[in-house]
């Protein structure tokens, strides 16, 4: 079974993700569940400080022809955004066959394995290491494991720096940066301070005509005019575009953060 969005309302979602359906915080579904009954017949539900209950460690789920591993985290994370698929199909139209593709803030990897499984060569990078050992999995699950992928543990902004110095150029980015965040030894990463520092230096590690750059966010606040412009003043001689991410349903999609993106 795969992923599907069964309801949401009340400042909650609730979905299935393969054999168990998962109550989560939705802070913006302030209307009323469509389908209450369902709800009575979930597995589990996150509650902040709590451990989960009714849940195995881990789990395989099909997403999109593809597979993934899901596994319960502190922070109410199961291992894939659903709404980041919403782009999917729009990258692949833009980019050549073997593009190079960088992934900042590449979490659990399904972007990088969706990518990877076209035939497209990535640098997946995340701070964390444990992300990216997870999302190493997600690439063996799919049969990557001899996929041109470069796997990165390291702070985003030194990295980046590092491959200006180094000239390396990427001919695609996509950036899905936190509110908050560590890098890899400790530093601290502010969006509100740092995100347009961090979209100059993605300017300066793609070619001059980039396939696309994408920028998602999840930070109550930065609205999707607010990522259009910052991504206008970056880029100004690509086509931006920006919206709001949302899941489906049958019922009440659900947004799910903004995103500005551009191509040339």
């Amino acid at each position: 079974m795969s992923y599907k969005l069964l309801d949401s309302g009340n400042e909650e979602k609730l979905e299935r993700f393969g054999d168990f359906t998962i109550i989560r915080p939705a802070p913006q579904a302030l209307w009323k569940p469509q389908a209450p009954k369902l709800w009575k017949e979930a597995n589990a539900t996150f509650k902040r400080d709590e451990p989960w209950k009714g849940l195995p460690k881990s789990w395989n789920i099909d997403f999109k022809s593809l597979t993934f591993k899901m596994r319960p985290t502190s922070f109410g994370h199961l291992g894939i955004f659903p709404e980041h698929a919403h782009h999917w199909n729009w990258m692949r139209t833009k980019l050549k066959p073997g593009a190079e593709v960088l992934n900042l803030f590449a979490y659990s990897g399904a972007t990088t394995v969706y990518l990877a499984k076209l035939g497209h060569r990535l640098c997946h990078l995340d701070a964390s290491k444990g992300m990216v050992e997870w999302a190493r999995q997600n690439a063996t699950l799919n049969e990557l494991d001899d996929a041109p992928i470069r796997w990165i543990v390291d702070d985003t902004l030194k990295f980046l720096k590092r491959e200006i110095k180094r000239k390396k150029r990427y001919d695609a980015l996509l950036l899905d940066p936190p509110s908050f965040g560590r890098g890899s030894q400790g530093q601290v990463f502010k969006i509100e301070r740092d995100l347009l520092p961090l979209l100059d230096l993605c300017r300066q590690v793609v070619r001059p005509k980039p396939a696309f750059v994408l920028l998602t966010c999840h930070t109550p606040g930065l609205t999707p005019e607010v990522l259009g412009h910052l991504m206008e003043e970056t880029f100004p001689r690509a086509s931006t575009e920006c919206g709001e991410m949302v899941i489906p349903s049958e019922k009440f999609s659900l947004p799910s953060g903004s995103y500005a993106r551009c191509s040339t």
